[in-house]
Formats: C-alpha cells, sequence, structure tokens
C-alpha cells in the first residue's frame, strides 16, 4: 500500500475509550479503520472479554489493544519493524497493561516455532502488499483454541483458500477492504471466502 502521513488513531471503547495510538510513515502500514473496527467488535462483543488475544502484523495495535481496551485477558502483538514494536511497547508501558507482551519478530518465523499459548482469537491482517494471509493462515492451528475466532483483512479482490475447518461466520467489505470473521472448526475442506455462506454482508 501507499505510504501515509504521519498521524494518530484512536481507541474506540473500553477502558482505553479515546486514547490514541501513533501512525508513523511506513510503507504498507494501514491500520484498519474505526468503522471497520467498530463494526467487528460489535460482532465479537461478548467473546472478547477474558479472551487470550494475538495480533498478528501488528502494526500500530489499533485491533490488539482495542481487544485489551474491552476486557481481553491476554494479547501478544508480534511486529517485525523495529519502529513499530518499539512504539507498541511504549504504548503497552503507557497503558499499563500487563496482560500484553510485545514480539518484535517476523510472523511466519514466529509462528513456526513451538506454541507457548493457544489463542481465543487471532487478527490477521499483514500488509496489502504482500502474500502473507495464507501461509499465516496455514501455520495457526496448533496455536488455536477450540472454538477460536479468527479475523482476516484483505483487499476486496483478493482470492484465498482458507484451512480446513474454518467456518465463516461474518464479512463486511468497504470500497477497498473485505473484512472477514471464521470460527475454527472441523470437518470443512477449504473454500475460498466467495463461495462460503454466512450471515447479511454490512457495507461500511
Amino acid at each position: 500500500m501507499n505510504q501515509r502521513p504521519t498521524g494518530s488513531v484512536r481507541i474506540i471503547a473500553g477502558h482505553l475509550r479515546g486514547s490514541k495510538l501513533p501512525v508513523p510513515d511506513r510503507p504498507g502500514l494501514r491500520p484498519t479503520s474505526d468503522r471497520v473496527r467498530e463494526t467487528l467488535f460489535n460482532w465479537l462483543q461478548d467473546k472478547v472479554p477474558g479472551a487470550r488475544v494475538l495480533d498478528l502484523f501488528a502494526g500500530t495495535g489499533a485491533l490488539g489493544l482495542e481487544a485489551a481496551s474491552r476486557g481481553a485477558a491476554s494479547v501478544v502483538l508480534v511486529e517485525r519493524d523495529p519502529g513499530l514494536a518499539e512504539a507498541l511497547r511504549g504504548a503497552v508501558a503507557r497503558f499499563k497493561l500487563e496482560g500484553a507482551q510485545v514480539v518484535q519478530g517476523d510472523a511466519l518465523a514466529w509462528l513456526s516455532g513451538a506454541p507457548t499459548a493457544r489463542f481465543d482469537l487471532v487478527f490477521l491482517d499483514p500488509p496489502f502488499d504482500g502474500t502473507l494471509w495464507e501461509p499465516a493462515a496455514q501455520k495457526l492451528a496448533p496455536w488455536l483454541a477450540p472454538g477460536a475466532w479468527i479475523y482476516v483483512e484483505c483487499p476486496t479482490r483478493m482470492q484465498a483458500s482458507w484451512p480446513s475447518g474454518w467456518r465463516l461466520h461474518r464479512e463486511g467489505q468497504t470500497r477497498e477492504v473485505r473484512f472477514t470473521l471464521f470460527q475454527a472448526g472441523n470437518g470443512q475442506a477449504p473454500e475460498t471466502a466467495d463461495t462460503l455462506h454466512a450471515e447479511p454482508t454490512p457495507q461500511v
């Protein structure tokens, strides 16, 4: 994606409501918009409190820290860029989030290691100019708790095959972004998101 000017995004709800997260000028950095996050967390409103959350390709932390604000028990934020990882550590310290951990490293390499936890909710939102969705999704299985929720954000026109057993729960789109919520399950062959049946698609 194109670079964007330095700015900020805000946490929408929870005990950190209104807090700002910096958006530095980095290639491919594209925080999830307020409108999309609001829709997503409406879908997840009874699933976030007490959840163990993994925010891959964390960037600004807009998704993972929003979950922390809304009562997640723990959040692991994985980010490769050293500057962004340092900013995430600063936000975690500033907000006094004892249950949040920042991992500086490549998300695919990190997922290839031995699982150290199982997560109830995973955010999968890599840079749009890459091809990281399917490789990351394929590595997630040992990290998922039973019935885990997986949020995927990708370009509207992208086609992908998701792991066996991921059931499409909700999806929506803007002009440029498709955002999809899956639940981990068993017994289904990989399908593209376009061929799955789900609840009505909101346009935001």
